[in-house]
């Protein structure tokens, strides 16, 4: 699939823009294309003039936005899922997540793939921060929350969706990051930024519900 479209870029309300000072280092889409659309990936080349008046292409993946959460229980445990990834061909341990449908608050996404995923809802929100994963070849952008107050509800996974659903102490999943053994990135920098709000380190941005 081909055609000329535009490119939108997720990125939170408050991502900060272009200073003047990086007028030299902007590239400027001349023309854009899509060359692939999948239920999950669409695929853009695009034709950009570099700040020194030449042209380049540009290869990058659009993606409509993702929510991962940190369930964490009042005992200092979280909730987590193991799950096959299949470009890696592995299991990794993650954080529950997912991909905004289209138009919907990140927050919604969060309480929905919280309650799917592991069978949870939470009476208190916070915001993490939010975190560009691949930016070099996509505008993906995924906000991350601390879910707390936790109660269970009905889990509702896919039919194409298998997983375990495990709970380990915080400290234990920290651990597995400092030892190089927890290499997914949102999860990784979610349990981290998680322990620095329990240290008091990290301010909890609480999220009206």
């Amino acid at each position: 699939m081909s055609g000329p479209t535009d490119s939108p870029t997720q990125a939170p309300p408050d991502a900060p823009v272009n200073a003047p000072a990086d007028a030299g280092l902007i590239e400027t889409r001349i023309e854009s294309r899509q060359v692939f659309a999948g239920r999950l990936l669409d695929v853009r080349l695009d034709h950009v003039r570099l700040p020194s008046g030449s042209v380049a292409t540009r290869e990058y993946v659009v993606h409509p936005g993702a929510a991962m959460i940190v369930p964490l229980h009042a005992d200092g445990t979280v909730t987590m899922v193991r799950q096959f990834r299949y470009p890696l061909n592995r299991v990794f341990l993650e954080f529950p997540a997912g991909k905004r449908d289209p138009g919907e608050p990140t927050l919604l996404t969060a309480q929905r793939e919280l309650a799917e995923e592991v069978g949870l809802a939470a009476a208190q929100w916070s915001q993490l921060t939010v975190i560009h994963n691949a930016i070099a070849y996509s505008d993906e952008a995924i906000e991350l929350f601390l879910a707390e107050e936790l109660s269970a509800v009905p889990q509702q996974l896919d039919e194409e969706e298998f997983l375990d659903v495990v709970r380990l102490p915080l400290d234990e999943v920290v651990a597995q990051v400092v030892r190089g053994e927890l290499t997914d990135v949102k999860t990784l920098i979610g349990a981290l930024a998680a322990q620095q709000v329990l240290a008091g380190t990290w301010p909890r941005k609480l999220h009206p519900v």
